[in-house]
């Protein structure tokens, strides 16, 4: 019997010299207890190396998908005489081993004994190979593992949703920090001047407001005509000039600017990363973007993992995703499931009346299903798909609600839905 060994340096051959060993599997240790016996049991027949780390991160690759590469099948090839075609090939993959007796015609084996005297030349392999020390060994297993990592952590550019599940949660941490930072700007000056919280809503406009302003003494020689209209403009200076806030000092002053510098600079990295999410999700998931927006589709990606993750999931699940707590809760004290979860913040549901939001969001779970899977598994990159959905998903809206139904005219977009809801 031969013995296909594979390691990090290149591929072995090895005789086993005593066939009846394997009735045995238990005691094949004993043959690899020391480097003399593990040269009475195996003998290497023949070994093909490596050129370079490319070569052997070829091979790799395609031992881990059970493929045979082209070095390992002119290895076989060679050593493999008509002679040798009639003994049997021991392989420690039962996928790569099916593979070669497929393609190359021979009679191969991997049971449990064929593991075990794997295990044995595992052990001995610097004293069955001659030349190949175990440090030098040990040097190729690290480097042929960190070049193995970097190629499965490759990926293509258009097709990233780990960049969009990054994106939506740090958006999410801006908006906490953003109303957390607010908050506090508003209760520490409104000390000073408490009317200015009633006037001014926007979180932006009342730091740029406070930064130009400074003390509320200064607001009637300040111009405010580039962050407020001017209607709200004379209603803060009427408001400034009978406040009933307290003093505050210089240093209060500098400390509420610096407050409100981080609140502008946020602000504007926020508008930033939006944008940027927008592009992300419009290249990635555009049929999905065009159903639910960009927040709630890149909320549901986050939520599955990834976009593949989320095109394996029914539409009941899509429905209800985000909503996990309320649904156990409910299963279990015996109550009404939740109707939705992250989809409930949809625009089309939001649309909807109260009476009708559960057959909406579940006619959105639907169709959105359909196309999580079109932006997932197609290589269509406009939301044709996606437009048609929608307009469905509104003619069924208009129909609950006892309104006239549109009707569409984009009949490519009906070919390609037609076809995904047969596939399904």
């Amino acid at each position: 019997m031969l013995i296909l060994y594979e390691t990090s340096a290149g591929y072995a051959l090895f005789k086993l010299l005593d066939d009846g060993s394997l009735e045995k599997p238990d005691d094949i240790h004993k043959h690899f207890a020391t480097a003399e016996k593990a040269n009475k049991a195996v003998k290497l027949k023949a070994f093909a190396k490596f050129e370079n780390t490319t070569e052997a991160l070829s091979a790799v690759t395609a031992l881990v998908e059970g493929k045979i590469s082209k070095n390992l099948k002119s290895f076989l090839t060679t050593e493999f005489t008509d002679k040798d075609l009639k003994d049997t090939l021991a392989v420690a993959d039962a996928k790569l081993g099916s593979a070669i007796a497929k393609k190359l015609g021979i009679k191969v084996v991997s049971d449990q004994a064929v593991n075990e005297v794997f295990r044995g030349i595992r052990g001995q392999l610097s004293n069955l190979i001659a030349g190949l020390a175990e440090s030098d060994m040990n040097a190729m297993v690290l480097g042929l593992s960190h070049s193995l990592s970097r190629y499965k952590l490759k990926f293509s550019p258009d097709k990233v949703d780990t960049m969009i599940i990054q994106a939506i949660a740090l958006l999410d941490d801006l908006d906490k920090e953003l109303n957390t930072y607010s908050m506090r700007v508003k209760e520490w000056y409104g000390w000073h001047f408490p009317e200015i919280a009633k006037l001014i809503v926007d979180n932006v406009a009342f730091a740029k407001t406070i930064k130009a302003m400074g003390f509320r003494t200064n607001a009637s020689t300040t111009d405010f005509s580039d962050i407020l209209p001017e209607e709200l403009e004379t209603a803060l200076k009427e408001a400034a000039e009978v406040s009933m806030g307290t003093e505050i000092s210089e240093e209060d002053i500098e400390n509420i600017t610096y407050l409100c510098d981080q609140i502008i600079s946020i602000s504007e990295y926020r508008a930033q990363l939006y944008d940027y999410l927008k592009n992300r999700m419009a290249a990635i998931a555009p049929n999905l973007t065009c159903l639910v927006g960009e927040l709630v589709g890149a909320r549901l990606i986050s939520h599955a993992g990834s976009l593949m993750n989320l095109s394996k999931q029914p539409a009941s699940t899509v429905q209800i995703l985000g909503a996990e707590k309320a649904l156990f809760r409910a299963l279990k004290s015996k109550h009404d499931t939740p109707k939705y979860g992250l989809i409930y913040h949809a625009s089309l549901v939001g649309q909807a009346g109260p009476k009708i939001k559960g057959k909406i969001a579940r006619t959105l779970a639907t169709k959105a299903a359909l196309a999580i899977r079109c932006d997932a598994l197609g290589d269509a990159e406009t939301p044709e798909v996606g437009v048609e959905l929608r307009t469905k998903i509104e003619n069924r809206l208009r129909q609950l609600e006892g309104k006239a139904v549109q009707k569409s005219n984009t009949s490519k977009s009906k070919k390609e839905v037609s076809k995904v809801e047969y596939s399904m």
